[in-house]
């Protein structure tokens, strides 16, 4: 077999090599240069930002795994029609996400691919779905394109947790690509949040997930919002298998609900919501029409939303069941599992956050010690109080209650694959130091 040195390819590489005489250092793009290809590619504006930059440190090791010798990433946005996300016709809004994602994954490809011709590494980072869903129900996505937009000064987060670019709002969606190269200029943080905290957004969520005081509650969101999206689609999978006949299916999922899960399957997973882009008027762009009559904005914009008849998804003894009761009493609910099962003690804890109810926790004041063993061993204080939660490494504090649970078990209980009757009954789980009580109390901040 002849040397892989004598292949064509690798001796004219070599010549070319030997030509050079010595190694060029690496290049840096001009960032004006980068700047011009990315708006012909399709971008409506673009920042660059640094891998070391401290704003995305916490995404540096996977970054680097994902594309190693990434040095800089490109941050960009594609604009969306305004009033298909305004209006009440869903249909017509998740069009205009799904057809301004794929423009935005295309606009990704197209300078990665600008680059590569040049000799560049380049990897477009996708915008949304497709995700590494083998991690489910973990972080399922590459690169968290928010934070690198923010960094690359494309916008800021409003309290509703989406970007606003300064010019078009938050009608925008967002793409990243990873380069290996450095950038002649690096972009910065605005130095205004062109957030107007108007609340709209506050008043025009359905579930009540967007607090006035700035907080935020994943699981309602979630739970409505992304219904025929992941966890969503495994609790319709699961009625249908739980179901002994059509009749019986039939009573737990409404032909409609059908009919739109067949929807999302054909045509890409629907949003039940976004109202909280559809309402905000920040952006110079956008602005105007508030500005100049606020009654008529209200009247255009945020009432169709607020009073439009609709079924919002909710967990049973949530939050956002009572809210949408007390504040939209028009609108009907119904109660579903939104299909998150923690696989591991360590997904358990990091979920505490998201799906904490505050008004469920109201009243209770208890400090909880739990101590995992076997497969999975950890020992973490929960606290909470003053319907805020914190979770904490060790036992920290005097417990009201000590809770000891075989990690497996643990998990099987929270999939209700068991009770916890049994699991006591076994000894699997065990408490001690106070009265059974305080875990269900604990159990009511987290309906699941």
């Amino acid at each position: 077999m002849a040397s892989m040195e004598q292949h064509p390819p690798v001796k004219q590489f070599r010549e070319q090599q030997a030509a050079l005489h010595v190694l060029q250092p690496k290049p840096t793009v001009d960032a004006a240069w980068l700047r011009s290809l990315a708006l012909e590619a399709g971008a409506d504006d673009v920042g660059f930002v640094e891998l070391g930059r401290p704003e995305i440190a916490d995404q540096r090791s996977e970054i680097l795994a994902t594309m190693p010798g990434t040095r800089t990433l490109i941050s960009f946005v594609r604009r969306m029609n305004r009033q298909a996300i305004r209006t009440p016709m869903r249909s017509m809004s998740n069009v205009e996400f799904h057809t301004t994602g794929e423009e935005v994954n295309e606009t990704g490809r197209r300078i990665a691919h600008a680059l590569e011709q040049r000799g560049i590494r380049a990897l477009n980072v996708t915008m949304g779905f497709p995700m590494e869903a083998d991690r489910w129900p973990s972080k399922m996505w590459v690169v968290s394109h928010k934070p690198v937009a923010v960094a690359a000064g494309l916008g800021k987060m409003g309290i509703h947790r989406n970007v606003i670019h300064p010019r078009f709002g938050n009608f925008i969606l967002l793409g990243t690509v990873l380069v290996a190269v450095e950038v002649s200029e690096h972009s910065r943080e605005l130095d205004y949040n062109p957030c107007l905290e108007c609340k709209l957004c506050v008043s025009a969520c359905p579930t009540g997930a967007i607090k006035a005081d700035g907080g935020f509650d994943f699981s309602a969101c979630y739970t409505h919002n992304y219904r025929e999206f992941m966890g969503g689609f495994s609790d319709w999978v699961e009625n249908i298998a739980d179901s002994g006949s059509r009749s019986e299916y039939r009573q737990r999922v409404s032909d409609s609900e059908t009919v739109s899960m067949w929807q999302s399957l054909s045509f890409g997973a629907n949003y039940k919501a976004a109202y909280c882009l559809s309402v905000c008027p920040a952006g110079e762009e956008v602005i105007a029409p508030f500005l100049t009559d606020r009654k008529e904005y209200l009247a255009d914009v945020v009432k169709p939303l607020q009073n439009k008849a609709e079924t919002v998804y909710v967990l049973t003894g949530s939050d956002a069941e009572s809210y949408v009761a007390r504040r939209f009493p028009h609108k009907k609910t119904k109660r579903v599992h939104n299909g998150v099962r923690p696989n591991s003690i360590e997904n358990f804890l990091r979920g505490l956050r998201l799906v904490f109810q505050r008004e469920a926790s109201a009243g209770l004041d208890a400090t909880y010690h739990f101590t995992f063993t076997g497969e999975e061993e950890k020992v973490v204080t929960v606290a909470i109080r003053e319907k805020a939660l914190s979770v904490m490494d060790g036992h920290v504090g005097t417990p009201s209650l000590r809770v000891v649970a075989d990690s497996h078990t643990w998990l099987r209980f929270l999939a209700k694959e068991i009770s916890m009757v049994w699991a006591l009954v076994r000894g699997k789980i065990r408490i001690r130091g106070g009265s059974p009580k305080l875990l269900l109390a604990f159990a009511r901040c987290f309906p699941s």
